[in-house]
């Protein structure tokens, strides 16, 4: 029996697909998509309990990977995807706030999203609230360098050329705020 040794091709690591989408790799990005593409819908349904608003959320995320290829620095794709599932998750929710309206008939519209959606905006700013007192130990460029690395999306060589740093130092300040935050967030994404 003879075997076509050329369909046999081996997986291309995330970094050797990163590589390749910054070089307009839309094959590459595919491959990325469906490796990832049903991890991230879950993570999103589990935080929005929606599955149109979990598709909306994991589309746009690799809408953005796609549109900022050439600027974005992915170390670790299961973190980046991750991080900006909550990203996205939170966004949503902070424009969401709309104002109050009155429901005639309270029985009849009592689902379970309109029973927690104060209480989710509630979990958030508690959230943000803590996250906030916790990089507030941090030395003043750690948190900026933090703020702008995850909060802002600035990418590290970015970093270092507006703060005049090497991209190492950026590198070991973000190293040293995620590991400070990393007890702090396990508590808090258990909580939530």
């Amino acid at each position: 029996m003879l075997t076509n040794y050329s369909l046999l091709k081996p997986l291309l690591s995330d970094a050797d697909l990163w590589t390749n989408i910054r070089k307009d790799d839309l094959h590459a990005y595919n491959t990325l998509f469906d490796r990832y593409w049903v991890r991230l819908y879950k993570s999103a349904y589990n935080l929005t309990h929606d599955q149109e608003t979990s598709k909306e959320i994991v589309h746009d995320i690799f809408l953005n990977i796609w549109k900022r290829r050439n600027e974005l620095q992915i170390e670790s794709f299961p973190q980046f995807l991750l991080t900006a599932i909550r990203y996205q998750f939170y966004n949503r929710n902070r424009a969401a706030k709309s104002p109050l309206s009155l429901i005639p008939d309270y029985e009849m519209h009592d689902t379970l999203a309109q029973q927690n959606e104060g209480e989710l905006r509630l979990d958030y700013n508690d959230f943000e609230h803590t996250l906030k007192n916790h990089l507030g130990v941090l030395p003043n460029r750690c948190q900026e360098i933090f703020v702008m690395s995850r909060i802002q999306n600035i990418s590290n060589d970015e970093i270092a050329e507006n703060l005049r740093i090497s991209k190492r130092t950026v590198e070991n300040q973000i190293t040293h705020a995620l590991k400070h935050l990393r007890g702090v967030l396990k508590c808090l994404m258990l909580f939530f």
